[in-house]
């Protein structure tokens, strides 16, 4: 199998239909070197996307999803079916970029796309707003990385508590624990950034 193969966004080769996940992990089990191509399309963007949120860096965001699809590629008879696919591969990414990471604490950046609105805000409510997204970063950026991945697996990539445990290897109750102080966490920067 090759494994210097081009993210899928890279390519103009498109699906034109999601491929099934049970279907797709047969197939990479069975030697199919189509399947990872279809591995790439289907959950390319999603697996990198969550790398470039961990590591903040697209080369390495590149690296992990390529490296991660190769594992996954490799690893398929390890897949057990006993949740989604993609939290299996979530998963794989999350412990290369960590492993990745380790000593390195300012790797989560949350991006934000600003829209411009019809009723376009005065200039003193833009001010507003890019401060309160500048608190919201620094206080995302002061969370461990531990919690920063579960915020990141339960609102970015839309994952359940149980699918979320099951990509960081942990316990659900400790998911809703990280979770819980992440929003208060971030509630109190909100608060003290309402007060100034």
């Amino acid at each position: 199998m090759r494994t210097d193969l081009a993210l899928p966004w890279q390519t103009q080769a498109t699906m034109k239909q999601p491929v099934d996940d049970l279907d797709l992990i047969r197939r990479m089990q069975a030697g199919d070197d189509n399947a990872v191509r279809d591995l790439y399309a289907q959950y390319g963007q999603r697996l990198y996307a969550y790398a470039l949120r961990l590591t903040n860096d697209p080369a390495t965001a590149e690296d992990l999803t390529q490296s991660t699809l190769v594992t996954a590629w490799r690893t398929a008879r390890n897949f057990r079916g006993e949740g989604r696919l993609i939290a299996w591969l979530l998963g794989i990414v999350h412990h290369a970029a960590m492993k990745s990471l380790r000593g390195i604490t300012n790797y989560l950046d949350e991006v934000a796309e600003e829209t411009v609105s019809e009723d376009q805000p005065s200039p003193e409510e833009q001010a507003q707003v890019r401060d309160e997204r500048r608190w919201v970063r620094q206080g995302i950026q002061s969370l461990s990385p531990e919690h920063r991945a579960v915020l990141d697996l339960i609102f970015y990539q839309g994952l359940s508590l149980n699918e979320a445990a099951q990509v960081l290897n942990i316990p659900v109750g400790t998911v809703k624990s990280r979770l819980s102080y992440a929003r208060d966490h971030l509630r109190g920067v909100l608060t003290r950034t309402e007060e100034r």
